[in-house]
């Protein structure tokens, strides 16, 4: 048994192969990908992975990841995938490129650009229908009008989301609709947009059934990389790791107990009356983990054990079908919510798995 509980196991061997075949899929219709470390908190060691797979830039939406792969000795173009004004110094001295929808961020970046005596890079980023981030197209031209305007920032992109927030789908209309605006904005001022994000692992789909990507050349994938699936169904996709991350959490208590509470119900730690099903005398185990660091929702038993609830440090599992015993390891598949955070929690562990030894950090 491993004494590091709970932990997290990594792949890095699998994590390498999805790169890798995502990276060989989406070449043959001439998109280059950005591999997504915000999920992974930048873990160089999982970044260094997904860069041997292939992937030619890392983005992360957070500048202190970036700043953490840089210390750790990461050599590739960095990609800020969220801006902030008040970041906009730290964004040019760490950042290679950074998404925008801002003119006020922009004339911030210029400055500092300025005085660092660099040429900061930008990709715009275009609203088609999820409504997160981006400039809404008929205020493109001018937005550009004025990025262009200023001395030390270069234009070398436009880029789109899609099924993040509103779960808008990529499709054939938005992404025709995203490469008709590349070619009106390089016509208009006589530019080359050399990235055309076109989205993120949600693009699967649309990738799979088009004949013609357009002007679309490049895709920003983090959980196609990490769980080997696309994000409109999630889907496994063909040929690819789908349990490259295993979180891995201790027995403390094994014991039949009925499945009903008694006495007078209440609310419970965090704010609800709970319902229960009687279902008589149930053989119940409790793991070392809880909503501090995991969605419930977000776990998938390896062995089927069914979890019935947890609260902030304690998840308890009707074992009835498993001789669980006080000790023993309890192993769970993650979803993307799980894994990102089960990888910010500091009090999860986290291994890799495929190296000559077990390292842990």
């Amino acid at each position: 048994m491993n004494s590091f509980m709970p932990r997290i196991e990594i792949a890095l061997s699998q994590i390498q192969d999805n790169a890798r075949m995502l990276s060989e899929l989406y070449e043959q219709k001439g998109i280059s990908l950005m591999g997504v470390s915000k999920a992974v908190l930048g873990e160089p060691s999982i970044v260094e992975a997904m860069i041997q797979g292939g992937v030619q830039y890392i983005a992360d939406s957070r500048i202190e990841n970036i700043i953490k792969m840089k210390n750790a000795g990461i050599s590739t173009q960095f990609v800020l995938l969220r801006t902030a004004l008040s970041q906009a110094e730290f964004v040019v001295k760490h950042s290679d490129i950074s998404l925008n929808t801002e003119i006020e961020t922009l004339k911030k970046l210029s400055c500092y650009a300025k005085a660092q005596k660099k040429i900061h890079q930008v990709i715009v980023m275009v609203e088609l229908g999820d409504l997160r981030e981006g400039v809404l197209p008929c205020d493109l031209p001018q937005f550009i009008r004025e990025t262009l305007s200023l001395s030390h920032i270069k234009v070398v992109g436009i880029g789109c989301n899609l099924a993040c927030y509103g779960g808008i789908k990529p499709d054939s209309e938005n992404m025709n609709e995203l490469s008709e605006l590349v070619n009106v904005i390089e016509k208009e001022f006589q530019i080359n947009l050399e990235i055309i994000s076109g989205g993120n692992s949600a693009n699967y789909g649309w990738s799979q059934s088009t004949q013609n990507a357009g002007r679309i050349n490049n895709l920003r994938l983090g959980e196609s990389i990490f769980l080997g699936c696309e994000t409109v169904n999630r889907k496994a996709i063909p040929g690819l790791h789908t349990r490259a991350f295993q979180l891995v959490a201790e027995v403390i208590e094994s014991k039949k107990k009925p499945s009903l509470p008694y006495g007078e119900i209440c609310q419970d730690a965090f704010g609800n009356v709970p319902g229960f099903q009687d279902r008589g005398i149930r053989q119940r185990a409790i793991i070392a983990l809880g909503r501090q660091d995991i969605h419930l929702s977000s776990l998938e038993s390896n062995d089927k054990s069914e979890v019935l609830g947890a609260s902030s440090d304690h998840i308890i599992l009707d074992s009835e079908n498993h001789n669980l015993q006080v000790g023993d390891e309890v192993r769970f598949n993650l979803n993307y919510r799980g894994l990102l955070a089960a990888m910010t929690s500091p009090f999860v562990r986290k291994q890799f798995v495929n190296c000559n030894h077990h390292a842990v950090v």
